[in-house]
């Protein structure tokens, strides 16, 4: 064998061998790294999950991800057995945390629709972000009074409107060892209402062309008062 050959032979050997050396110190350093940022085990999303689906279905769903301390969202799911018997509130896209924030019992969901509605009234539902519904505390058989925002004008166009269902907005979970948690509401809430033909009308065309605001308003709550509101109303 000529030296030529041989000493080909060498350089290949001590490249990969160098090779080697590089990836497997690189390796120990993002272990390292990893390590002094406190890795945690989180669920991740993995593909979509539409709203309505029981946690006994997303196994398939989700993945097991290490991420540092500082990136676990609070309120993260870390077993499917924290939301056992649940349903998701809002649909799940991949890349997100599983967060129980996303989850409901479903008695809570049927007892939203025990709400009575009275004869002949249309039911709508919209979704509106969270901002827009008093930060997600609004439920089933509460009045709201209907804003609508359009080409710079806002307007209280409905008043007392009967919410029948909210899907999305602030829970109380009770845990295993029978205390309460408060969980927050999603980034967005499916309100559906119940409301006569002509104003169903205003309800569909608002969420499609325009924005609608919700407030709490009892049944007690006077209707005198309201006007159109425009930019210029805005400034003294």
């Amino acid at each position: 064998m000529s030296r030529r050959l041989i000493a080909g032979l060498v350089a290949t050997l001590l490249a990969a061998v160098a090779a080697v050396l590089v990836i497997a110190y690189v390796a120990r350093a993002d272990q390292r790294a990893m390590a002094e940022m406190s890795p945690v085990s989180v669920l991740v999303v993995t593909q979509p999950v539409p709203e309505g689906t029981p946690a006994e279905a997303l196994t398939d769903h989700l993945a097991v991800e290490e991420v540092p301390a500082t990136a676990v969202v609070p309120g993260g799911v870390t077993s499917l057995e924290q939301v056992e018997n649940q349903l998701t509130t809002t649909a799940l896209q991949p890349g997100e945390q599983l967060l129980a924030s996303r989850f409901a019992p479903p008695e809570e969901e049927d007892a939203d629709g025990e709400v009575a509605v009275p004869e002949g009234y249309h039911q709508v539902t919209v979704q509106l972000p969270v901002a827009r519904v008093l930060g997600g505390h609004i439920a089933a058989g509460d009045t709201v009074g209907l804003f609508v925002s359009s080409d710079g004008e806002t307007h209280l166009r409905l008043h007392k409107v009967l919410v029948t269902r909210v899907q999305g907005g602030v829970a109380v979970v009770q845990n295993e060892d029978g205390s309460e948690t408060t969980q927050a509401a999603a980034d967005s809430l499916m309100v559906t209402v119940a409301v006569p033909t002509t104003d169903a009308e205003i309800v569909v065309n608002a969420a499609e062309f325009s924005g609608i605001w919700l407030s709490l308003e009892p049944k007690d709550a006077p209707e005198d008062g309201t006007r159109v509101v425009n930019r210029e109303d805005l400034l003294p």
